[in-house]
């Protein structure tokens, strides 16, 4: 009679991090994106980008401001509304809208758009992963956490021997937890970039 084989939690966890890989792929890189897009905020704008455009329209005239603005905003197929219109100085006239402002020199009939567009993809990748979704993005990313955290964890236990957590695998996971531990003693953690002393022990 045959030996019966030998039964092995090991294919089930590699099933299940197989599984739960791709199903992290999408989430994965909307937060790998909006992170490195973020991590450099003090260099540029994430969001936005900004852009400026020039139109002559020829000589504008009107009875007033607000009929020289509607006159550009038609030429310009302008439909959203202004929420300002006013004199710069004599010779200029500004359009002010939430994103983007018009210059208007009716004399000379030139017309200055300056304003923001949304970066493609990126806006929403960071409206994402910085939870202006509200509660219910809170139960997705809490989700996606879990599930990173399951990866990580049954990706230990993958590989067998001197080649898993018993071997080259031990060593790895030691590097990779200890490049945390030694940038916050390096760099002082949270009390050096808040400003205020650590707490220190009466001993």
């Amino acid at each position: 009679m045959a030996e019966g084989r030998r039964w092995s939690v090991r294919p089930w966890v590699r099933a299940l991090h197989r599984d739960l890989g791709y199903l992290a792929v999408g989430l994965t890189v909307v937060y790998a994106l909006s992170g490195l897009a973020v991590n450099h905020i003090a260099d540029w704008d994430p969001n936005f980008r900004n852009h400026e455009a020039t139109h002559r329209l020829g000589p504008l005239t009107g009875e007033d401001d607000e009929a020289i603005a509607r006159e550009v905003l038609r030429r310009l197929s302008i439909r959203e509304p202004p929420s300002e219109v006013y004199r710069a100085s004599p010779e200029q006239l500004d359009v002010v809208f939430p994103r983007k402002t018009l210059h208007i020199y009716p004399t000379s009939g030139e017309v200055t758009e300056e304003g923001q567009q949304p970066r493609f993809l990126l806006r929403t990748a960071n409206w994402l992963h910085l939870n202006r979704g509200k509660k219910a993005w809170t139960y997705i990313a809490d989700a996606y956490a879990v599930g990173l955290l399951l990866l990580a964890l049954s990706g230990l236990f993958m590989i067998p021997g001197r080649k898993g957590l018993l071997g080259r695998g031990a060593v790895l996971v030691a590097v990779g937890a200890a490049i945390p531990v030694i940038y916050v003693e390096l760099s002082g953690g949270p009390e050096a970039t808040s400003g205020k002393p650590a707490m220190r022990s009466n001993r």
